[in-house]
């Protein structure tokens, strides 16, 4: 079968991988659709540091084809989303609702596909990139047929990430105001996380500033070109004096992360959804912190991503959740290298790869 490998190299698309059949608890997947995420360039770009060769990919939807021992809450001929959380359910951290903390999630890389002889790593317990793919029964979601898998393929990272920093994380209230610096795939999904909780004032910030029109599609009251103002913390001081009761960094750099905390009202809070390299570290003043602000980290939108998934998949239904526009462009699966060009460039909101 065909799929996107990086054996620590370069990528490359392959057609002669295998994946093992579902064992106890697992789920057997043909992939349909896949989004082409930052964090996929990111383990090629050597940010995000991941054991090799392994199969690319983290954000798909398509249909389940078998099921392992023990799984009842999908058949084979279901659609599902992928999550990346693959969390025991039985820790105290799943117990108490909190599955993105589950040690048992982080860190555990399996093998279940082959090349040639040679076992590769899977990435983020899904490896969306390949035509069919093997996830434990809590990562595979179900979803409503008439959801285009283009689209809800992106539910289960851009979108559990985004609105779900926003809802679960920061919990915006009715009224508050909201900073997002950065509008790709996650930042558009923070933008529109923030209408949905009723934000009053919602402030994009991108130094590109073809991304304002999408922007306010998804919800953006105000945009700011920072590539056109001298100093962007002034800028949201223009329109919003006191600060900001909300600022998301989703870039991954420490000088806009500087940025996030500088901006914010009192009792404010900077949620960090950018992924910088492991060792970045970022400074502040100490002294603008003692007024009850806060600095939050936020693992894939604090979600519990069979209730999230399902809600977000609703909100679509509804009309009240954008997915179809945060598809900019599909690529089949051989055009990978294009589809990495235009995501590092800005070309798109989400490419999405098709099989």
């Amino acid at each position: 079968m065909r799929g996107v490998i990086f054996d620590g190299e370069r990528p490359r698309v392959v057609d002669d991988l295998a994946v093992r059949a579902p064992g106890p608890g697992e789920v057997g997947v043909r992939v349909r659709a896949a989004g082409l995420c930052h964090s996929d360039l990111s383990v090629i770009d050597g940010t995000i540091p991941f054991p090799v060769p392994v199969v690319l990919g983290h954000e798909g939807a398509g249909v389940v084809e078998a099921v392992g021992a023990g799984v009842s809450h999908v058949a084979p001929g279901d659609h599902v989303a992928l999550s990346t959380l693959a969390n025991c359910g039985a820790c105290g951290e799943c117990d108490r609702g909190r599955p993105t903390m589950c040690r048992r999630a982080m860190g555990r890389p399996q093998r279940p596909f082959s090349r040639g002889g040679e076992a590769l790593y899977n990435f983020a317990a899904s490896s969306a990139f390949a035509e069919r793919t093997l996830v434990k029964a809590v990562q595979a979601v179900p979803v409503p047929r008439d959801i285009p898998f283009t689209s809800a393929a992106l539910i289960g990272c851009a979108v559990v990430t985004g609105v779900g920093a926003v809802l679960n994380r920061a919990r915006v209230g009715l009224g508050e105001s909201v900073v997002v610096i950065g509008t790709g795939g996650v930042g558009l999904n923070v933008i529109q996380g923030a209408r949905i909780a009723g934000a009053r004032r919602i402030i994009a910030i991108d130094a590109n500033p073809a991304k304002e029109a999408v922007a306010r599609r998804f919800g953006a009251t105000d945009f700011i070109d920072a590539s056109r103002v001298a100093d962007p913390v002034e800028a949201v001081h223009a329109l919003l004096p006191s600060g900001a009761d909300h600022a998301f960094e989703c870039v991954g750099h420490v000088r806009l992360i500087r940025q996030a905390i500088d901006l914010l009202d009192r009792h404010g809070q900077a949620v960090l959804l950018g992924v910088p390299p492991a060792d970045a570290e970022a400074s502040f003043r100490v002294s603008t912190m003692y007024l009850d602000k806060s600095i939050l980290g936020c693992r894939y939108g604090s979600s519990r991503p069979q209730r999230d998934i399902a809600l977000y998949a609703e909100l679509y239904r509804q009309r009240r959740l954008l997915l179809d526009e945060l598809v900019t462009r599909t690529y089949p699966i051989e055009d990978f290298a294009k589809a990495a060009d235009d995501a590092r460039n800005g070309r798109v909101a989400r490419g999405v790869l098709t099989f």
